[in-house]
């Protein structure tokens, strides 16, 4: 089977606010990713994608810098270290994009590709964006489940599932049958959620352990 997994052009000029931050970082860091960041997908290809981790966008200094989702800032601590405590990943995860962290039966996308300002996305931002979003479920032959980080990337994931918000609200641990996949809302794993104890380790944990039960089970 063909994959194609949708991805924006490098200058993608679809909003606006978006280019203007994007071009702002060009000009004072030229040696960054500082473009839309793309699917980070197993070393053997979407295929073997069993599990599709949904985000929020790149951060300024982490995804946006690196051009790897969740690579050089805090999140990706936390979430490549239980990827491969449940069997997502393996190698070792050094924040970079050049280090032997690859992934194994998972893939991760962001819902909105380019760093936006404050890490804040607007509406108009993410409901755009959602057109790279929107196809890629269909293109991962053996997708299972979709783990979902935070509310926006959970709602954008629902409606690119064609549902209505409401067959799958958003509750941190809640499981949901949306479009054929299993999918698994999880608070987003920045720092500020670890940092307040919104979300634990064990809390993170428990989601993917949730997550692996229902690729073992299909």
């Amino acid at each position: 089977m063909s994959i194609n997994a949708p991805e924006p052009p490098r200058d993608c000029p679809l909003c606006p606010r978006l280019v203007a931050f994007r071009e702002e970082w060009r000009a004072r860091e030229p040696d960054w990713f500082n473009a839309p960041v793309p699917v980070f997908a197993p070393r053997a290809g979407l295929g073997a994608a069993k599990l599709l981790v949904v985000g929020l966008a790149p951060g300024v200094r982490g995804a946006n810098r690196t051009g790897r989702a969740f690579t050089g800032d805090y999140a990706g601590d936390l979430l490549y270290a239980t990827l491969k405590l449940f069997g997502f990943a393996r190698g070792e995860f050094e924040a970079r994009p050049d280090d032997t962290l690859e992934l194994t039966q998972a893939a991760i996308v962001n819902s909105v590709r380019c760093v936006p300002p404050e890490n804040k996305p607007v509406g108009a931002e993410i409901n755009t964006c959602r057109q790279f979003l929107q196809p890629l479920p269909a293109d991962l032959p053996s997708l299972r489940v979709l783990v979902t980080l935070g509310r926006i990337a959970h709602e954008s994931a629902i409606r690119a599932l064609g549902a209505k918000l409401s067959a799958a609200p958003f509750a941190h641990g809640a499981v949901a049958t949306v479009g054929g996949f299993a999918v698994v809302s999880s608070y987003h794993c920045s720092r500020y959620n670890t940092n307040t104890g919104r979300l634990t380790e064990a809390m993170f944990h428990d989601v993917f352990a949730k997550a692996r039960a229902l690729v073992d089970a299909a």
